[in-house]
């Protein structure tokens, strides 16, 4: 027999799905929309729906775009010769946050994991050879994560790029800003090392 009424266990489930939701909040988020005025649920129902129906893929970069190309394809200040490559449409917001980048993007959609079948033929790698034949794209930026499956990615990419002439660079990583190195695990620590600058 369930704890809940149907519709709130199902509500629950749903919530369950998303990324990082476990039972309890599931439970916290239902009982909120419970508790809120029908409005306010109606509201957030539409800002739902309306998120699958009006956003799409920029036809270019893959980033998140409610017309045929993103803001940032479509921006003509912003450097055509830089595309900072990564893996989801999110990475670029932290990389923009910096405001200090101004060059294009290129969202792979994904990064290379064997142990949950996905090769380079599901990630958007095609259009992104697609975009450096115009001869304009001087430097890829690789702002893969710092995971195995970033550092495969970046690597594959790498050696897929490099014969092309382009100068290709991946994002430095190591010890965060305000961190304690007491804290620090052996990858970080070794990639703080390996990525040291001369002062």
């Amino acid at each position: 027999m369930p704890d809940f009424a149907e519709p709130l266990e199902r509500l629950i489930a749903e919530f369950k799905r998303l990324p990082g939701i476990g039972q309890k909040s599931a439970q916290r988020l239902a009982f909120h929309i419970l508790r809120v005025e029908r409005e306010a649920a109606a509201r957030l129902s539409r800002a739902i729906l309306d998120v699958k129906d009006h956003l799409g893929f920029c036809v270019v970069c893959n980033n998140i775009s409610a017309s045929e190309l993103c803001p940032f394809c479509s921006n003509p200040n912003r450097h055509k010769s830089v595309i900072c490559v990564v893996e989801e449409a999110h990475n670029v917001i932290a990389i923009e946050s910096t405001r200090s980048y101004d060059g294009l993007y290129h969202v792979l959609q994904g990064a290379i994991s064997p142990l949950r079948g996905i090769g380079p033929e599901q990630l958007k790698i095609k259009n992104l050879l697609e975009r450096l034949s115009g001869g304009e794209v001087e430097e890829i930026i690789l702002a893969t994560n710092p995971t195995v499956e970033g550092e495969a990615t970046a690597a594959y990419l790498t050696r897929l790029l490099k014969p092309l002439g382009l100068r290709v660079t991946r994002i430095a990583m190591g010890i965060p800003v305000g961190s304690d190195l007491e804290f620090a695990d052996e990858v970080t620590m070794l990639k703080s090392l390996e990525n040291r600058r001369e002062v």
